[in-house]
């Protein structure tokens, strides 16, 4: 049972396991200490269940693609889960057929060795295999025809723009096309001679053998073919965009056992890269590109230059022109952390300017004896917007609440805004000062009206209280009856979502929650994941005041398209942002309870020192 025409495939299957294998050990030998030790202690721990099935889930079935647009997700998962199925089959197929034994590539030909062989066994079940084989090719080839329309017209699959791919993996692309249309032409050549296969193998054989084209000659030179195609897509696998098929895996895996992106790229960003297939989704919903029709800086092409080991300098560019609004990453169905990567392409580009030599000012900042106490961190966007900070202090004041308003006279800014640009040092000297005086104050919880800021608390900073963002906070005074309301006001409002609150952190009950019992709220088109960004993040240094105007423009006519008395939203920034030029009202959700606060004695309860 051998033909020189399997060669090719052999090759390019060694190739492919060898290359991946080094490639892994190398990955995995550059993850940090911390990364190593979380792999060591759960490696063989139920972990691997979840990860087992989500890798299913997501690997073969696009579960997530598939909610997002069925035709889609059924493209992705005809090739996906059925070529795996027509690999599964055919492997058990062969078994059945040689009970004795084979070589293994025997069940990726069973066809052509089948007619050939002396030593097959003939199964009852030969026919049902045969048939089912050809359905699953069926399957796969219809697959393979959505995505080459998706190539010329992909708004049927749900997408307005697709990645342009570089040379090689075009070539891979175009390797992987022709594998099953190869397939289909080789088993019906052998059909025409020998009369096997299936319904649909048989259907093209008779066909052939009909145009007298069943000739040994032709069909060795298909099998050659198709061996070829199977040999050039595993051996260029390793270095293109089809790696991220193994590579999700184990991403699913080590992400199942507590590993995640730090500010310096680690082995564990190298399974990041590889296991993004530049399907493109990030780039419709990027605010960047709709409105603005820039559509060459999202987050798939920052990775490919970055895995390329940004050989033409595009990194930095492309890392700089995005407003960090978390859409990138909401819409990937692999769930890479694209924020982080593009924070430590900037970081890296900062290191020669991040110097925290200018904070010595911080030294004269002493922590207030705050001990029972709520600690309340306004933050800088929402300085420059008082407004919400009064309307958080007499709500503090109408719920009896004891509390440090620990940044109102000598501001201290969380550190976010200045990581986001890459400047960890100088974050890191801020986080370190603050962390400081919240221990030092004896305060029990930290709530904060800034979304930048509460990310910054619970993702950067490893605080001994409980964090909550003002609208969290409010939710529980009202809901344990500590916070009392007039009637509910006949106002009409709509909510914008923030992206570091939403997105960014799973913010999006509490805010309805809270308006819901005040105002009448009111659905609109883009909310929650789908939120649209105002356009004003502090990502973004690389836009101008008219791009990201128009940016604002297109999120502001979707909270104005019900005709709301009032826009709300729960940060400063947005607030800003979508007060400027309008005649609608804009508050903070803060701002409406207050003005919905029920009339009682206050208890001053505030302290700053």
């Amino acid at each position: 049972m051998f033909s020189v025409f399997v060669i090719p495939f052999c090759i390019g299957v060694v190739a492919l396991l060898v290359v991946s294998v080094m490639k892994y050990r190398r990955w995995i030998s550059q993850f940090d200490k911390r990364q190593q030790m979380l792999v060591r202690k759960g490696i063989l721990s139920w972990k691997f269940v979840g990860a087992a099935w989500e890798a299913f889930r997501e690997g073969l079935l696009h579960w997530r693609i598939t909610k997002r647009h069925l035709l889609l997700g059924y493209m992705h998962r005809s090739l996906a889960f059925g070529w795996f199925l027509l690999i599964v089959v055919g492997a058990v197929q062969a078994v059945l057929a040689y009970p004795n034994g084979h070589p293994p590539y025997v069940a990726i030909f069973f066809n052509y060795f089948e007619p050939r062989s002396e030593n097959i066994a003939h199964f009852a079940e030969a026919r049902f295999y045969a048939n089912l084989m050809d359905g699953l090719l069926l399957y796969v080839l219809s697959g393979l025809l959505l995505a080459m329309l998706k190539k010329v017209w992909s708004r049927p699959m749900g997408m307005r723009r697709t990645t342009r791919h570089n040379l090689t993996d075009r070539i891979a692309k175009a390797a992987l096309w022709c594998i099953f249309p190869l397939r289909l032409m080789a088993e019906a050549h052998t059909s025409a001679i020998y009369g096997n296969g299936g319904f649909l193998v048989s259907g093209l054989g008779r066909v052939i053998d009909w145009v007298r084209l069943d000739q040994p000659i032709l069909e060795y030179q298909w099998w050659v073919c198709y061996s070829l195609a199977l040999g050039t897509f595993f051996t260029l696998m390793p270095f293109t965009r089809y790696m991220h098929i193994f590579t999700e895996v184990f991403l699913i895996y080590f992400r199942q056992l507590g590993l995640r992106e730090t500010t310096d790229r680690t082995g564990y960003t190298n399974f990041e890269l590889s296991a993004c297939s530049r399907c493109g989704l990030c780039i419709d919903g990027c605010p960047i590109n709709n409105p603005l029709g820039i559509t060459n800086t999202q987050g798939v092409y920052l990775l490919q230059a970055v895995r390329n080991k940004d050989l033409f300098g595009r990194a930095e560019r492309l890392a700089d022109q995005c407003l960090v609004c978390h859409q990138c990453s909401n819409d990937c169905p692999v769930g890479i952390d694209l924020e982080a990567i593009r924070r430590q392409v900037r970081i890296n580009s900062r290191k020669k300017t991040d110097d925290n030599s200018g904070y010595d000012y911080l030294k004269a900042v002493r922590p207030f004896n705050a001990l029972g106490r709520v600690a309340y961190f306004g933050g800088c966007m929402s300085h420059l917007t008082p407004s919400i900070t009064e309307a958080m202090e007499r709500i503090f004041q109408a719920s009896g609440t004891p509390y440090w308003y620990m940044d109102k006279e000598r501001s201290i800014c969380c550190g976010r805004p200045l990581l986001q640009q890459g400047f960890e040092s100088q974050a890191r000297e801020l986080r370190r000062k603050n962390t400081q005086l919240i221990k030092e104050s004896g305060a029990t919880m930290l709530v904060t009206s800034c979304p930048i800021c509460y990310q910054s608390f619970t993702k950067e900073y490893n605080l001994p209280v409980r964090v909550m963002h003002h609208t969290e906070f409010i939710e529980q005074l009202l809901r344990s009856g500590q916070l009392k309301l007039k009637e509910k006001s006949a106002l009409r409002v709509t909510y914008h979502d923030p992206c570091e609150l939403g997105r960014g952190s799973g913010i999006y009950d509490p805010p309805r929650q809270v308006l819901e019992q005040v105002v009448h709220l009111l659905p609109t088109q883009h909310e929650r994941e789908r939120s649209l960004c105002c356009g004003f993040n502090l990502g973004n240094t690389v836009l101008s005041t008219e791009q990201q105007t128009e940016v604002r423009e297109r999120a502001r006519q979707n909270l104005l398209e019900p005709h709301p008395d009032m826009i709300a939203t729960a940060c400063p920034m947005c607030k800003k942002a979508f007060a400027r030029g309008t005649d609608t009202k804009v508050h903070d959700v803060a701002e409406i309870v207050a003005e919905g606060l029920l009339e009682t004695a206050m208890q001053p309860t505030h302290s700053t020192r």
